[in-house]
């Protein structure tokens, strides 16, 4: 379940006040489900994927690319598999530990484990959600935000992109306030 956690102590879980208290940022946070299909549930069970697993997962989700596809354009999906075992994982998320922006929205759908995106808000508060397995996420471009992982450093989420460039951070120099 979503949680979103305000400088001020103030800890939400209901998704249409979470997304009511984001409304300034424009991002969108919704709840997709991955299904009941056994052979899915449990390749999103491992702890690691092949490519073939991957790609499996991917085609068991695809409805959700074609309708992104079809309403905003998005052009290409990948999984991205993340866990405590992945050689250099400190090194690899450390760049997006600082307040940063892309140039092009950055969606996510979490199918497995959580993740934190911590949000700079108009009135420069700061706010941390952690999104979970079957949540997702579309933080429109030049927003403002940092992400890392939860102590469990596990995460699996597909992400959509409508550019071929990926999510390139611009660093803002904007400092983390939020503990």
């Amino acid at each position: 379940m979503a949680e979103l956690k305000t400088q001020s102590g103030e800890t939400i879980t209901d998704i249409q006040n979470i997304q009511k208290k984001l409304s300034p940022l424009g991002i969108q946070i919704s709840n997709w489900t991955v299904g009941e299909s056994k052979e899915l549930r449990d390749h999103l069970a491992c702890e690691t994927l092949n490519e073939n697993q991957k790609n499996f997962v991917l085609k068991s989700l695809n409805h959700y690319f074609e309708k992104l596809k079809n309403e905003a354009g998005y052009k290409s999906q990948d999984l991205i598999v993340l866990h405590p075992e992945i050689e250099n994982l400190d090194e690899l998320l450390a760049k997006f530990e600082p307040c940063h922006t892309h140039d092009d929205d950055e969606v996510r759908y979490i199918v497995d484990g959580e993740g934190v995106f911590g949000f700079v808000l108009p009135s420069k508060d700061q706010v941390e959600l952690k999104v979970e397995a079957e949540e997702f996420i579309n933080v429109p471009k030049n927003t403002e935000h940092w992400f890392h992982l939860t102590e469990k450093k596990r995460i699996k989420a597909v992400r959509y992109f409508s550019g071929t460039d990926g999510w390139v951070p611009n660093y803002t120099g904007t400092k983390k306030d939020f503990l």
